[in-house]
This record gives C-alpha cells, structure tokens and sequence, in this order.
C-alpha cells in the first residue's frame, strides 16, 4: 500500500506527508472526498494542523485520491487498528516487548509466539510496523504479566531477533 501511494506522491512531499498520516491513522475517503476515522469526520484543517501543511494541500491531496483508481479503491476502504495498549500496559498489569528484528524474513512472530506460548505467557495485542512505512520496524507485544530472563533469551536465539526492548 505505501509503495503505492509513494509512488504517485513521491515529487509533492507535503501531499505525501498527508498521505502518510492517513495511512498511519486509517483515514478513510467517501466519494464526496469526507475524510473519516471510523465514522468520525475528519476535517482538512484538522488533519492539516497534524501534518503542519495548509489546509488546501489536504483538499488537493485528497482529490489527487479520488481521481486515481487504484488509490481511491485503498483509501475508501482503509480502516483503523483500534486501541493501542501499549501506554497503558504497566496499568492493567502488562508487560511491552519490542523487538527489532529483519522484517522480510518470515516466522519472526511465529518464533516469538511460540516462545512465549512454550512459557505459557498470554498475549494481549500484537502489533507490527510495516517496513515499508517505517525506518526500523518494531514487533510491539502486549503480553500478560512479566517475561522472565529465560524467555527473553530465548526470543534473542530467533535468528532474525536484533535487539528486545522492556518498556515500563
């Protein structure tokens, strides 16, 4: 999806931008060009101010959306993950791995899950960033209570596994 929309944005770097956020935010398009998160209106100087563009370069990226089929197919369609747990975790007694490890070698979050799952350590939400829209993807895990020293070793011994991050 974000080689795509690179793609058609990457000579107007303030459209990209907005495009980036939306992605980031799964703000979806309607065919009258209303921007919405969930069913939560968006609006151009709203999303502008966020981006810190003018408002005209949210309107004109998002008729740039509407006359391209391809993008337009994505973004009347796109959604949001929903809530992330992360800055709540140590709330509800959680505990936050990220892991930095090769993003196009397959079985990162299968090795992970397994390992823990061996622990018999729940988790709670699993989220990934795509390489393609970010510098150094991160796996983020939400997983119930602590993570002994055994287990962290033992998803550093995944081979494509560079680092692990306790948060608090």
């Amino acid at each position: 999806m974000w080689r795509n929309a690179y793609a058609k944005f990457m000579r107007q770097r303030s459209r990209l931008e907005v495009v980036q956020k939306m992605i980031q935010l799964g703000i979806s398009v309607d065919s009258k060009g209303g921007m919405f998160i969930g069913n939560l209106q968006v609006y151009d100087t709203a999303l502008a101010r966020a981006v810190n563009v003018d408002r005209r370069v949210v309107r004109n990226t998002v008729t740039q959306i509407l006359g391209d089929a391809e993008l337009r197919g994505i973004f009347s369609k796109i959604k949001p993950v929903g809530t992330s747990l992360v800055e709540i975790a140590s709330l509800l007694g959680y505990t936050v791995l990220v892991i930095s490890a090769d993003p196009y070698k397959p079985g990162v979050i299968a090795g992970v899950a397994d390992v823990l799952a061996d622990a018999n350590i729940v988790i709670r939400q699993a989220l990934a960033d795509d390489p393609d829209m970010t510098q150094d993807p991160k796996l983020t895990l939400v997983v119930e209570g602590k993570v002994p020293a055994s287990v962290l070793t033992g998803i550093q011994d995944i081979e494509s596994v560079r680092s692990i991050t306790i948060l608090k």
